[in-house]
């Protein structure tokens, strides 16, 4: 059953911004959005992170939890996504300084 999903992609070549308006919609310029199927939404995110060398890109798509919606990440970025107590919480840090892992 197809879904809505969002995927931001910053900094990433034009020959993945070409193949990601084949499916979805650019509203802002590295801000995509469509109702695609699953399996179609897992080979876009294989594209993605196939070509985000050094930049960043977030996926959020619906799913059944307490939030509505899983995110994924890849690139160098200054926010993860860390599961707290069921709950998805995005960790901010400085550039150069490591994130700590969760228990």
């Amino acid at each position: 059953m197809p879904s809505m999903i969002v995927i931001s992609a910053t900094a990433v070549p034009d020959h993945l911004r070409g193949a990601l308006t084949r499916w979805l919609l650019e509203v802002t310029p590295e801000l995509y959005i469509g109702t695609v199927s699953a399996r179609v939404r897992d080979e876009l995110w294989t594209s993605v992170t196939a070509c985000t060398a050094d930049g960043a890109a977030v996926l959020a798509y619906p799913t059944a939890n307490e939030q509505g919606f899983t995110l994924r990440t890849v690139g160098s970025r200054r926010r993860t996504p860390i599961d707290f107590d069921g709950l998805t919480l995005m960790a901010f840090t400085r550039q150069g300084q490591e994130i700590a892992k969760p228990l």
